[in-house]
């Protein structure tokens, strides 16, 4: 049977084998809208020589048939992967927040030619070891790391390494590096002042671990806010957002029943705040009465469990993005300054009963 002069001719081959139409190629496009392979590859690309309609053209042919650059084939070419890595702790908080970061990064990966690789570690285990592993295979162009500590192994051995890389937190170390942080300062702060409005005076913060930089920045938001405010602070050091929500529980039910309970607290995420609405609970205090509660959430969750509880919205979505295009800013060489980002927090909120 003779073959219709118009089949793509990866397919032709395929087919007059018969087999199944193998996947296309530059060359499919190519053939379907009547330009040079060059002319297309850099089309895909965005190359600026190549005219605007024709870039559009190409890459809605491109769509169209499904085509997908062959990774094997780019990287023999380039050097590159494209692959963008997450590397993330197995035990990240609960209530949306791995699954934000993720959509985040993806949203903003989707119109490049790079995808998200996940890079999981556990936190028995060295963070800087998965990092050393894409360094070391080149398995991805670029990396986004998180659980950030002021002097920070991970992005000195990338700085030195010459990985590009973006960071979910700020550093303390004297280098420059694109990252993306929340304001947890004037967050804590503006806690205490909600506190302090509806007539607390004794508060216990729930901090982050005191090995992360955001620990310094929520710390001395909130003992800034108190001396201003006059109020004083109940230690609550033995516990952390990074503790388990029944740790937690028992912790603040001891926290309580002590003589000199906090009537307030800040909670530096929404999943420890179920954990200390049901310590609170557990002692014989109530919700609004006994004691009023401010805490960040990355998802809108925490006024199913209690519409008394004070809010501040995080929104992990927009950090996502923001990481991937600091990391993909980094790659193509983009000044440092605008590769670097703080998002800072809305009014305190409250949802009425």
């Amino acid at each position: 049977m003779a073959m219709n002069d118009k089949t793509p001719p990866d397919q032709s081959a395929a087919q007059a084998a018969g087999g199944e139409a193998s996947p296309p190629t530059l060359k499919t496009i190519a053939f379907m809208t009547g330009l040079g392979v060059t002319t297309v590859s850099r089309a895909l690309k965005d190359a600026p020589e190549i005219g605007a309609a024709t870039r559009q053209r190409v890459q809605l042919v491109a769509k169209q048939i499904g085509y997908r650059p062959n990774r094997a084939g780019v990287r023999l070419r380039t050097g590159k992967t494209n692959v963008i890595s997450l590397v993330l702790n197995t035990e990240e908080q609960i209530g949306g927040f791995v699954s934000d970061l993720i959509y985040g990064i993806s949203e903003a990966l989707a119109p490049t030619p790079y995808h998200l690789v996940v890079t999981p570690y556990s936190r028995t285990n060295d963070p800087l070891e998965p990092v050393r592993y894409v360094v070391e295979t080149a398995s991805a162009d670029g990396v986004i790391i998180s659980h950030i500590e002021p002097d920070d192994p991970r992005v000195r051995y990338m700085t030195e390494h010459g990985m590009p890389f973006a960071t979910h937190g700020r550093t303390h170390m004297g280098i420059e590096h694109p990252f993306h942080d929340f304001d947890n300062r004037a967050y804590s702060r503006e806690a205490v002042e909600k506190l302090a409005a509806l007539g607390r005076k004794r508060l216990a913060l729930l901090a982050p671990p005191s090995n992360l930089s955001y620990y310094r920045h929520m710390r001395d938001g909130f003992a800034d806010a108190l001396m201003e405010q006059g109020l004083s602070e109940v230690p609550f050091p033995t516990a952390t957002v990074d503790h388990s929500i029944e740790e937690l529980r028992k912790l603040t039910t001891e926290l309580m029943l002590r003589p000199n309970r906090p009537d307030g607290f800040v909670s530096g995420a929404g999943a420890g705040t179920f954990a200390l609405v049901a310590g609170v609970e557990d002692a014989g205090f109530k919700l609004g009465q006994d004691v009023d509660i401010v805490s960040k959430q990355t998802s809108k969750l925490l006024h199913l469990l209690r519409p008394q509880l004070y809010v501040v919205n995080e929104d992990i979505r927009l950090a996502g993005a923001e990481l991937a295009h600091a990391v993909l800013g980094r790659i193509s060489g983009r000044d440092m300054a605008s590769l670097q980002s703080i998002s800072h927090p809305r009014a305190v909120e409250a949802y009425e009963a």
